[in-house]
Parts: structure tokens; sequence; C-alpha cells
């Protein structure tokens, strides 16, 4: 039975994890240099989600704000032997109540055109079409809205 458990990584030795498994994921399968893959957004402004297999992160998301009503989400790797599971919609579902919490109204995503089927069972939509560059990918821009749920 897996053991696995989700942090929203406040503390340093928890965006360790999410670093972690962004190394692994981005800059040894993909061949992204670790310039390209930590940026201004890796901060301390952000808020990453990370998945652990017992203590071990496997899978993690970033997300900031653009502005009052939305968030950025991206970064979003699953370790090679985890993906298949599920694990990604865990970590995108778990960022969103975060970010609902915060009182945000809206969700962006720069999709990689691979994924884009994936974010739409999430409940994202294309916002229009438009091919942008990222890096060595192509990425089409999803969105989401959301109802705000300020926590007490």
């Amino acid at each position: 039975m897996d053991n696995w458990g989700i942090l929203r990584a406040t503390e340093t030795w928890q965006r360790a994890g999410a670093f972690s498994v962004r190394i692994q994921g981005m800059n040894r399968q993909h061949h992204i240099s670790l310039r390209e893959e930590f940026d201004e957004h890796d901060g301390s402004e952000s808020k990453y989600i990370v998945l652990l297999d017992d203590t071990y992160p496997i899978a993690t998301c970033r997300f900031y704000a653009l502005d009052k009503q939305s968030v950025l989400l991206g970064r979003v790797v699953v370790l090679p032997e985890y993906r298949g599971k599920h694990l990604g919609s865990r970590v995108i579902r778990e960022a969103e109540k975060w970010i609902a919490e915060l009182g945000y109204r809206e969700i962006i995503i720069d999709s990689r055109t691979v994924a884009v089927g994936f974010y739409e069972k999430l409940g994202y939509t294309v916002a229009d079409g438009t091919v942008i560059q990222s890096w060595k990918f192509d990425c089409i821009r999803m969105h989401k809205q959301i109802s705000a749920k300020k926590a007490e």
C-alpha cells in the first residue's frame, strides 16, 4: 500500500522537496538547466505543494499571484516512476484548495500542448489557443474560474 502524504510547503525544508522533484523531473529528464528551471518566482512569495511517498518527495507544483484575483499555477512535476497514478491531479487539487482559501478567483496555467487534455479533465479551458514557447516546450494558456473561500 502506498503511504502518500501531501504538504503545503511553507518551510524551507518542505520547499527543498519541491526543488528536489523539479531537479529530477526537469533538469535530469528534460535537460532543463537549473538557471532555466529556477526563476525569479522561486522566492518567498510563491507557494508549493509537495506530494510524498512516505518521506520521499515525488510530485510538486508551484503557484504565485499575478494580481489580486488570479494566480499562475505551474512547475507541475511528477517523477517518472510515479506517473500514471493520478498524482499530478492530486497536487493540483490541493493547490486549488489553497488558492481558493487565499481568496483568488482564477487560475492560469501555461500547459505543454501534450498536457492540455489532462488539464481539461480538471476543468481548465483553453484561453485563446495561441501556442507560446516556454523553454523547449510548446505551451497553450489555460484557465479556470474558482470560488474564493477565504479561511477564517
